[in-house]
């Protein structure tokens, strides 16, 4: 029988260098969307696909961000006396239950596999999520709830996965694909970074995973890969062939906030879909066309 997906790992001990000075005193993952960090954004995500457990890799001066699911007694007592329920409402929904939430540190910048090597007890031997909380995903259904999906359906490994330009392929991990079954596709080779001339296909992984715990015993092997950095996609490749491999073509949209246009953008994109924002903000984007 298949262990239910329960468990998700969050790196998030980047300095966020492209968005100094804001991220000089600021986590990257507390940059707000609208009214939301992006971090929250990661954890409703995952909630919504039955994730209970969540383990935060973080680094130095990421305190914030744990806190920011913490109960602030001061503030929700204010909030109470004030007669602000709606405000004290979605403080309360967004809180996780005691013990939800762990961390662990990466002291040392290694890469995605080492971040996710930092995690091992938490994951021990328990499939797993992987969410990168700077691909901001505007999903009807979650994306991580798409894989989850596919994960019960496949019975192994699966990646959200986006088609790109080919002259785009080498800032991504890649597929080598073996069937391609439309939303589903089996993979039978993963290239992280590949040059262009040698890219197997387009079809790029993007910031959502489910994993097998077995991915873990491959990254402790700490080999270097595109970069000189411990490559989760290096870790991944070597379990196909030995379980179920699958790529997910997920159903929505990819906003990527480590970017400063991407992150622009999504500020318009889930600005527009709140009732409440949505006409005004029609009304100011014509002045800047």
């Amino acid at each position: 029988m298949l262990k239910p997906l329960k468990k998700a790992v969050m790196p998030v001990a980047g300095l966020g260098t492209r968005f100094l000075p804001a991220t000089k005193a600021l986590a990257k993952e507390m940059l707000p969307v609208v009214d939301r960090p992006l971090i929250q954004y990661a954890v409703d995500e995952a909630r919504a696909a039955g994730i209970e457990q969540f383990c935060f890799v973080t680094g130095r001066g990421k305190t914030a961000i744990v806190e920011h699911f913490d109960v602030a007694y001061e503030l929700e007592r204010t909030l109470e006396e004030r007669g602000k329920t709606k405000e004290l409402k979605e403080l309360r929904d967004q809180a996780l239950v005691p013990g939800a939430l762990t961390t662990t540190r990466q002291q040392v910048p290694m890469g995605l596999g080492h971040a996710i090597w930092c995690a091992r007890s938490f994951i021990g031997d328990d499939p797993f999520a992987i969410l990168l909380p700077d691909d901001l995903m505007q999903c009807d259904v979650s994306c991580t709830k798409q894989l989850a999906d596919a994960y019960n359906e496949t019975g192994g490994n699966v990646v959200a996965i986006e088609e790109v330009p080919m002259e785009r392929v080498n800032k991504y991990g890649v597929l080598d694909v073996e069937k391609d079954m439309g939303k589903l596709v089996s993979v039978k080779g993963l290239v992280e970074k590949p040059p262009i001339d040698q890219a197997p296909s387009n079809l790029t992984i993007i910031g959502r995973y489910v994993l097998m715990p077995e991915v873990i015993g491959h990254l402790a092997k700490m080999e270097k890969g595109a970069g000189g950095e411990v490559q989760l996609t290096d870790g991944m490749a070597k379990l196909i062939g030995k379980q179920p491999f699958h790529g997910v073509r997920y159903e929505g949209r990819r906003f990527d906030c480590g970017d400063k246009v991407g992150f622009l953008e999504a500020q318009i994109a889930f600005a527009m879909k709140r009732p409440e924002l949505a006409e005004q903000v029609k009304g100011f984007l014509g002045k800047y066309v």
